[in-house]
């Protein structure tokens, strides 16, 4: 099906959508509100732990089903339907979240993990239909304009909420109503916005037994891996990588709040992450099609290699918030370009199924990531060595990464 721009703006509003849940929920009020109000009870380092465990739990559907699920959907040409099912669910858990009384944080942590699952399982569907509304031309342009939007979008609504947490005295709120409302807002900005992939994003449906072809597919999938070395070196890289950019994204205010900087800090430093972001994003998609997706990673591979270092380091909340704007200068770039070049490298008519397994690698990232910093940091008593160890998943990474070959943009796949 040739794309179209309508279908291209629905598509990359979906980013817009579900960023919300990313920004204001994952990096943002959840962590906050979960050391405040609903762990409170439990030391700082439990609270850094238990916060680890429910990040790493969110992950554990999604490592068990989402190849599987992937293949299913390739043999129906279901993507959207089950994109917008995950969409909505994950909105609903969300929007629970604001229903969970103080001091249960066991409840909190299961709703947050189940809502993480199902915004990770959407973003299997969601990454394989770059390939409907984009074609080899314009990948990287589409994937960043994907990102840039997200970045806007949950920008967007952060700052409306952080506004209010911030004044909420001046407002007539309390601090606690803000926190709840939150949730319910991420809920329904991510339902909303979701609308416009609904009925403007098509794809071609395939009948049969998909069912069995799907489970067929899964099977060949597996074995094609050693066939595609070069995908397959990918993803060892890309799981590595994307290890350390998610437990920064998930632990980042976390590690504020541990090193003392208050909630205002926390929160400037987030919304410096996502303005920096949206600019940003576009320009290193800009680079990338110059110099192609491959080297453009090894760039923001290395700036997070100094975010690592620089924030083992960090004293004041000026240096946290200069560390948010090297991060905003490379997250979404290293996402979107990763997604490119996955592309690139997956086969024209496996690319659900193959990105199954690409969302499971980046996601099993996030359940080990998490639990590494909190663990050496408690080995060792102090969180500064936790974050430093991220960057030796940096550094492995970009070691793999060498052994894949670029794609120039426009060459297909390879």
């Amino acid at each position: 099906m040739r794309p179209n721009g309508k279908s291209t703006f629905a598509w990359a509003m979906y980013d817009w959508a579900n960023s919300a849940f990313a920004t204001v929920v994952i990096a943002g009020f959840f962590p906050i509100y979960y050391r405040t109000h609903w762990a409170s009870s439990l030391p700082d380092d439990e609270i850094t732990f238990t916060l680890a465990l429910a990040n790493s739990a969110g992950s554990l559907l999604l490592i068990l089903f989402a190849p599987l699920l992937g293949s299913l959907v390739d043999a129906g040409g279901r993507r959207k339907r089950f994109l917008l099912t995950f969409a909505f669910a994950g909105a609903g858990a969300t929007v629970l979240l604001g229903l969970v009384p103080a001091g249960e944080w066991r409840a909190a942590a299961a709703v947050y993990a189940a809502a993480v699952s199902m915004f990770m399982f959407g973003n299997v569907f969601y990454d394989a239909l770059l390939a409907e509304v984009s074609d080899d031309r314009s990948h990287e342009r589409v994937s960043s304009w994907g990102f840039a939007l997200g970045y806007a979008g949950g920008g967007l609504l952060f700052l409306a909420l952080s506004v209010l947490l911030i004044g909420a005295e001046r407002f007539g709120l309390s601090s606690h109503a803000v926190m709840r409302g939150a949730f319910y807002a991420t809920g329904a900005w991510w339902a909303v916005f979701s609308l416009p992939l609904l009925y403007r994003v098509h794809e071609e449906r395939r009948s049969g037994a998909w069912v069995r072809e799907g489970i067929r597919r899964f099977a060949a999938t597996l074995r094609l891996l050693n066939s595609y070395r070069a995908a397959l070196w990918f993803l060892i890289a890309y799981w590595l990588y994307i290890d350390g950019v998610g437990t920064i994204i998930r632990m980042a205010v976390d590690y504020g709040q541990v090193l003392g900087f208050g909630p205002g800090d926390l929160v400037a430093a987030l919304l410096v992450v996502q303005f920096v972001g949206v600019p940003a994003t576009l320009l290193f998609g800009a680079m990338a099609a110059r110099i192609g997706a491959r080297r453009s990673l090894f760039i923001g591979i290395a700036v997070y290699i100094l975010v690592c270092v620089w924030g083992a380091a960090l004293e004041t909340p000026v240096g946290f918030y200069a560390l948010a704007v090297l991060v905003g200068l490379v997250q979404g770039g290293v996402q979107a370009q990763s997604r490119v070049l996955f592309l690139r490298l997956a086969p024209a008519g496996q690319i659900t199924q193959f990105f199954g397994i690409y969302n499971l690698l980046g996601r099993f990232a996030v359940l080990v990531g998490p639990l590494m910093l909190g663990w050496v940091g408690m080995a060792t008593g102090s969180p500064r060595f936790g974050i430093l160890s991220v960057a030796a998943l940096f550094i492995a990474g970009a070691a793999v990464l060498y052994k894949v070959p670029d794609v120039a943009p426009g060459t297909g796949r390879a």
